[in-house]
C-alpha cells in the first residue's frame, strides 16, 4: 500500500504536457542551450514546442494568450498584461571589424559620438529593443545616425560588420575575433534579457518548472 500511495503521489507530481515557448534567435542560440538541455533531462514527459521569433512579437503573443512563456529581450516599457522577470543583463557594444576606420582611430586617440556620422551602420530594424537602446543612448547627446543596412536577426548584422559593411551595436557576449569593441566616450548601453508571462494566467507546470531553471 505504501508503494501505491508513492506511486500516485509521483504521478501527481510529474512535470508532463505541451510547452509552447517562443524565443529570439539570439537567446535561442547564445543563453538557452544549456537550459533547455537541463531541462529536457528533468522533463522528458514535457513536449516542447520551441518558435523562434522576433522579442517583440513573442511579447504580443504571451499577451494575446497564444504563448504561454517568451524567453526574450525584455521591452522597456511592457505592455500592462505582461509580468518580466530579469533572467541574463546583457552589455550592449559598439563594434566594428578589426580594420574599420574607427577601430584605427580608436587606437590612436578617441572615438566620440559625432565620430560614428561619419561612417555607415548596420543596425537592428526599427521598431526593435536593442535598436532604441542605442537611439535613446545617443539622443542626449543629439547624434543623428543613418542607416545604410538593417536586419532583424543579430547574427546577420555580425557578419555584415565583420565584412566591412559598417559597425553596429551587438551584445559584447558576440564579440570575437571577427569583430571588435569600439569604445565610445560617454555611450554606455546594457539590454535585458528574461522571461515573459502573462499577469493573471495560471502557468502548467512545465512553464514553472522551466522558469525554476531561469531563475
Amino acid at each position: 500500500m505504501a508503494t501505491s500511495r508513492e506511486e500516485v503521489r509521483s504521478l501527481k507530481d510529474a512535470v508532463g504536457g505541451r510547452l509552447r515557448l517562443g524565443t529570439s534567435h539570439h537567446v535561442g542560440i547564445h543563453r538557452l542551450p544549456p537550459v533547455l538541455k537541463l531541462f529536457t533531462q528533468r522533463h522528458p514527459a514535457v513536449e516542447l514546442d520551441l518558435l523562434f521569433m522576433d522579442s517583440e512579437n513573442a511579447c504580443d503573443a504571451v499577451a494575446e494568450g497564444s504563448l504561454e512563456l517568451a524567453i526574450v529581450t525584455l521591452p522597456a516599457n511592457p505592455d500592462v498584461q505582461l509580468s518580466t522577470s530579469l533572467v541574463w543583463p546583457d552589455p550592449l557594444w559598439i563594434v566594428a571589424a578589426p580594420d574599420h576606420p574607427l577601430v584605427d582611430q580608436a587606437n590612436n586617440s578617441r572615438v566620440t559620438p559625432a565620430m560614428l556620422v561619419e561612417h555607415p551602420a548596420v543596425l537592428p530594424a526599427r521598431g526593435t529593443v536593442t535598436r532604441s537602446i542605442l537611439f535613446d543612448a545617443l539622443a542626449p547627446i543629439d547624434v543623428a545616425i543613418e542607416t545604410s543596412l538593417e536586419t532583424n536577426y543579430l547574427e546577420t548584422i555580425k557578419m555584415m560588420v565583420s565584412v566591412g559593411l559598417g559597425w553596429s551595436a551587438l551584445p559584447a557576449s558576440m564579440v570575437d575575433g571577427a569583430i571588435v569593441e569600439l569604445p565610445v566616450e560617454g555611450l554606455t548601453m546594457q539590454r535585458r534579457l528574461g522571461s515573459v508571462t502573462r499577469k493573471g494566467r495560471t502557468l502548467s507546470r512545465a512553464a514553472n518548472a522551466l522558469l525554476d531553471l531561469l531563475r
